[in-house]
């Protein structure tokens, strides 16, 4: 009896403590995670895409006048380029091809380049936090909206892993509230991404997913993916589907991490959660996932 009430009354004591890592950030502490680093300055007028173009910060638009829908592409956690120079994030600038071939205006975000970070893949660089990725995926929607022939009613972001994540918090309420300047996406889709809790240094913990998405969001994911693990993802947002959130997923059984990054395949490494990991382009994922993010992104943002 008196071991039991000594339990009861160390977990009455530990209880709010415990309570507190769990709960949600407030928004000043969301807020105070993007201010580690600078705001991006967008671009203002279009670059012109061919066989020469290069991966890098750029706004992309079809021919004509529109007004056209548009896309924000956050890019993987190694960035559009190494400092070196000698490996460039191909994937990116080929989804920024298949979106305008599809009538998108597209913004290629950098998020890393003028805050001389090479890579967040093991862990934060210079204020280059989920926070941080997040209010840039949001200013670079409201950048578009302000874009004469963009249609400001149709306005999405698709990101890829890291930039995935930032895919998922922006679909949320509360984050999006904070960092957003109040600009929504209309929609985000999400690719191979991680869903597991964020454990910063001297900082609360915080999570990827968060119970208020209220933004459709579809989410692909491989099966073989042992960097950022499908079933992490489906194990937070299926219930959230289950209660009415606006939430799509999709998982391809044989594919791994990364599978649209031809120049990538084969690459192996361990991650920053020890785990060994391999890419495998997949040119029959990579265009089935294409399809499903359009038809996602068609049903999403229907013209009107």
């Amino acid at each position: 009896m008196q071991r039991l009430l000594t339990f009861f009354l160390l977990l009455a004591f530990a209880w709010p403590a415990l309570r507190a890592q769990d709960a949600p950030l407030p928004p000043e502490r969301i807020r105070g995670s993007a201010r580690l680093a600078p705001d991006l300055a967008y671009p203002t007028e279009p670059s012109r895409l061919s066989m020469f173009s290069s991966p890098s910060m750029a706004l992309y638009k079809p021919e004509g006048e529109g007004p056209f829908p548009a896309l924000v592409l956050m890019h993987q956690c190694g960035g559009l380029r190494n400092a070196a120079g000698n490996w460039q994030n191909l994937s990116m600038l080929e989804w920024a091809k298949a979106a305008v071939a599809r009538g998108y205006v597209v913004l290629l975000v950098d998020a890393f380049a003028s805050r001389s970070v090479e890579s967040v893949c093991m862990g934060a660089r210079n204020g280059m936090t989920f926070g941080r990725g997040t209010r840039d995926a949001l200013l670079a929607g409201a950048h578009l909206r302000n874009l004469p022939y963009v249609d400001k009613e149709r306005i999405a972001v698709a990101g890829y892993s890291w930039g995935a994540m930032v895919a998922v918090m922006a679909s949320g309420q509360r984050w999006a509230d904070a960092l957003g300047d109040g600009f929504r996406f209309r929609a985000a889709a999400a690719f191979y991404p991680g869903c597991f809790t964020i454990r910063p240094p001297n900082s609360p913990s915080y999570e990827i997913v968060n119970g208020d998405i209220d933004r459709p969001l579809l989410v692909l994911m491989g099966g073989q993916d042992t960097e950022t693990p499908a079933a992490e993802c489906t194990g937070k947002l299926e219930p959230l589907k289950a209660a009415g959130a606006p939430v799509s997923l999709h998982l391809y059984p044989e594919a791994t991490h990364c599978w649209d990054c031809r120049n990538l395949n084969n690459f192996r490494k361990v991650d920053s959660r020890g785990n060994q990991v391999v890419y495998r382009y997949d040119e029959k994922v990579l265009r089935d996932s294409e399809q499903r993010m359009f038809d996602f992104l068609d049903q999403s943002m229907p013209r009107k």
